[in-house]
């Protein structure tokens, strides 16, 4: 089998990656599409760097199984995917051949839950078969291109940071960044029926796309700071500001300039050290949430609107690459006003 692996720092083509073999609640796909995260753009540029921070935390839920990666040997990525039911595994009943299909991205396995993300010896996306869990299967309704399909996974994460936020009808919302996660965050927040929905990005190409995603207004903060746009724009309703860019000083630059009573949700993964002044949270009793991911329900609701015309995903898709091409596309998408979303098509 053909697969995308990343080794010692460089990706490259696996032409013999080990065809992967469906146990009990297993199902084997032929991927048809998946997504690029950025998420993977930073573990193939500081994997090691991840892998080591990752290690100092504490108080996780005990549900997930830990793999020692490897980062000299193969690593196999691709988290945003659809895929065509090939055969289950023994004694297990799932979806017919053919049925084209979407998944959480993990796997349940007799050992213990592997996360579909990163892994030595779990197959992802970025190659011509993987295995996926029967129980976790969702069908792909209404006829919808598995390429749109493959957004699902990265549109429930702007679904979860808005039901995270708690924001309601009398609410507006100032959306920092408009990468794929900002994105995704002002998709759902269309669909939540926020009437104001500032965003500000320094690409002209990113704020195109954040205005039609549903950003009622877009800035460049190079020209206008993003709390004067919020004041001008804002119509003095109650503010939720939304970190999407991740990098360090933003979230105490949020601290510092945001209006009183701020809820500030911090969806970006900023993977470095960071220093925040807690008096400016406390003189203007700000709220701060950190969130990650979504849960089944977002992510099959997420699958329902794409599916249903809710949520129109085709204009994040502005490049599609076979296995050959995954190597370009990494570099590609370094340039925020070339590319937003690239697809793998193995």
């Amino acid at each position: 089998m053909r697969a995308v692996s990343l080794k010692s720092g460089r990706i490259y083509v696996r032409e013999d990656a080990p065809e992967p073999q469906p146990g009990f609640g297993e199902v084997l796909v032929q991927v048809k599409a998946c997504g690029i995260c950025g998420s993977d753009l930073h573990f193939a540029k500081h994997g090691a760097q991840m892998l080591r921070v990752a290690k100092e935390m504490r108080g996780l839920p005990p549900v997930s199984v830990a793999e020692e990666l490897d980062l000299d040997r193969d690593v196999y990525m691709g988290h945003e995917f659809s895929a065509e039911v090939l055969e289950a595994g023994p004694d297990t009943e799932t979806l017919p051949a053919g049925t084209l299909v979407t998944a959480l991205p993990v796997l349940l396995t007799m050992s213990g839950v592997k996360p579909i993300v990163y892994s030595n010896e779990t197959p992802g996306g970025y190659g011509e078969r993987m295995l996926l869990s029967a129980p976790l299967l969702l069908e792909i309704p209404n006829g919808l291109d598995p390429r749109h399909a493959a957004l699902t996974e990265p549109m429930a994460v702007g679904l979860h940071a808005v039901n995270k936020s708690g924001i309601g009808p009398a609410d507006g919302a100032l959306v920092l960044g408009c990468g794929p996660v900002g994105l995704a965050v002002i998709a759902a927040l269309r669909l939540r029926g926020i009437e104001t929905i500032v965003a500000t990005d320094l690409s002209p190409t990113r704020r195109s796309l954040a205005a039609t995603m549903g950003a009622t207004e877009v800035v460049d903060p190079a020209a206008e700071p993003a709390f004067d746009a919020w004041q001008r724009a804002g119509g003095g309703r109650p503010l939720v500001c939304f970190e999407a860019i991740g990098v360090p000083g933003i979230i105490d630059s949020v601290l510092r300039d945001a209006p009183h009573s701020t809820r500030l949700v911090v969806v970006g993964v900023c993977m470095e050290a960071d220093h925040l002044t807690p008096f400016f949270g406390i003189s203007k009793e700000l709220n701060v949430q950190f969130c990650l991911g979504y849960d089944p329900m977002e992510f099959a609701a997420t699958l329902r609107s794409i599916a249903e015309g809710d949520l129109d995903v085709a204009p994040l898709i502005t490049g599609e690459v076979d296995l050959d091409g995954v190597a370009g596309a990494f570099d590609a998408l370094a340039n925020p006003d070339q590319h937003c979303k690239i697809l793998v098509t193995p």
